[in-house]
């Protein structure tokens, strides 16, 4: 899909990122690029794991890598127009160095694999989700024999990378795999074709790295899964697991992205509200307000049933922030259908949102059965109109924040200048603040921040006296 969101995701990926740490010993070395969402972070500090434990060593360039694999998505079609030209741009790097092994990995290498061969023949290999355990053998294999593009993308239906440690870019926020695949199966959604049917990480697999991180200084951890709190392995269940990594010592802050509506419980809510370490935060995609287009979607629940789930959810934490996805002009979206996605905006008060114009994505169920049939002015209209109802709603909730002070986990300089600091608050709120003449705040540290004055998207303040 074509994505136009209100706020930049703080939780997307951007191209050029090296995931894998500087400085290991090692023969030949590996460049990552990612793409995409959080989940493809994560498989980028995973594949950097796997092989590094191998032998390979980080390259600190592009120049001086001996392998360079690129992490894609496939949920939209720009990030796979924006991947096909950066393997354009990467070629020249072949050019310099014909021993090179140029891989495309990820969602992207699953559901275009014969394309990718075709556009780029110049790639060496393709490489699915769950394919990433054979990586130093198949990169080897390339070295060695200077074959045709090596294709591995079978889905693996018992594959959660158990016992692997990821190597994690610097940050303050771990993420952790804790589910792969999806069963939903959204008519919009290529997702379970490209990562296979749900599966559980095991939950002492999930303890143990949550252990490791805290032990290497970071204080708060996101938990991965396409549906996230449909977490089940064994016994355990997504608010055994809450409740079991709220007792792992160093931990501050517990996040996880993203739930599925249908799949909330009683329990689940109960354990969030009375559990001080996970954040009073709650990304909860709705994708729309309207019943028809719901069922179009094939999404698991009604508006009254994720009206309902919303009340239920603030009654017990009334301060909780929520956030979604929408999207319009799907297939057959009438304008009374629309108006009633932007009825839900406006009677919800999300604090942001992802909001998205529909387009095709080749393999789904809506690309070979639904009619693309709203015009383009007509999705960028609805879009536009949506953003300034949800642009709205986050000034009002911003505002109410000025005035008041709140815990800020530093994340480093902000965007626009060194002279200030950013970091985000409990709810997942950024806050701009000036750096503290003594420099004594790093990425990693909490302040307390009064905040002085905001914008639709940001709180602005001082470091509290």
């Amino acid at each position: 899909m074509t994505e136009q969101t209100v706020t930049r995701d703080p939780m997307a990926a951007d191209g050029g990122v090296n995931h894998m740490p500087t400085g290991t010993l090692g023969e030949a070395k590996v460049y990552i690029e990612t793409y995409g969402c959080q989940m493809n972070v994560a498989d980028s500090e995973l594949m950097g794991g796997i092989l590094a434990k191998d032998g390979y060593a980080a390259a600190e360039s592009l120049g001086e890598a001996d392998v360079i694999l690129v992490n894609t998505c496939a949920i939209r079609e720009k990030a796979e127009e924006r991947v096909f030209g950066r393997l354009t741009q990467l070629l020249r790097y072949k050019h310099a160095n014909p021993d090179l092994i140029l891989g495309v990995t990820g969602c992207m290498a699953e559901h275009l694999k014969d394309f990718i061969v075709e556009r780029a023949p110049y790639v060496d290999l393709v490489v699915g989700p769950d394919a990433y355990r054979r990586l130093p053998d198949l990169v080897a294999k390339q070295r060695s024999e200077s074959i045709d593009p090596t294709v591995d993308i079978k889905l693996d239906k018992a594959e959660v990378y158990e016992g692997y440690t990821p190597v994690r870019k610097e940050g303050t926020n771990a993420w952790i795999s804790v589910q792969r695949g999806c069963d939903k199966f959204c008519t919009f959604c290529i997702v379970p074709f490209t990562r296979g049917r749900e599966r559980g990480v095991p939950a002492s697999e999930i303890i143990r790295q949550a252990r490791e991180v805290a032990e290497s200084g970071y204080t708060e951890i996101t938990l991965l899964g396409q549906t996230v709190n449909s977490y089940t392995n064994g016994d355990t269940d997504f608010a055994d697991l809450l409740l079991e990594l709220t007792a792992v010592d160093g931990i501050k802050r517990i996040r996880f992205t993203s739930p599925y509506p249908t799949d909330f419980t009683p329990k689940l809510i109960e354990t969030m509200a009375t559990q001080d370490k996970i954040c009073n935060y709650l990304h909860l995609p709705a994708q729309s307000g309207s019943d028809a287009m719901l069922e179009r979607m094939r999404r698991q629940y009604t508006r009254a049933e994720y009206d309902t789930l919303v009340r239920d959810i603030r009654a017990a934490m009334p301060d909780v922030a929520i956030s979604t996805d929408m999207i319009v002009g799907f297939p057959g979206e009438t304008e009374e259908e629309f108006e009633k996605t932007l009825e839900l905006v406006k009677q919800t008060r999300y604090d942001f949102g992802y909001l998205f114009a529909y387009s095709e994505r080749s393999g789904t169920f809506a690309h070979r059965k639904l009619d693309d049939d709203v015009p383009h002015d007509v999705k960028m209209r609805r879009l536009r109109t949506l953003i300034d109802a949800q642009e709205a709603n986050s000034l009002e909730i911003f505002e109410t924040r000025v005035g008041k002070t709140f815990e800020v986990l530093v994340e480093g300089s902000s965007r626009k200048t060194d002279a200030d600091l950013c970091g985000r608050t409990d709810d997942f709120k950024m806050v701009v603040f000036p750096r503290p003449a003594d420099d004594h705040l790093k990425p990693g540290d909490y302040a307390s921040v009064l905040i002085d004055r905001c914008t639709s998207h940001t709180l602005i303040g001082t470091l509290a006296p």
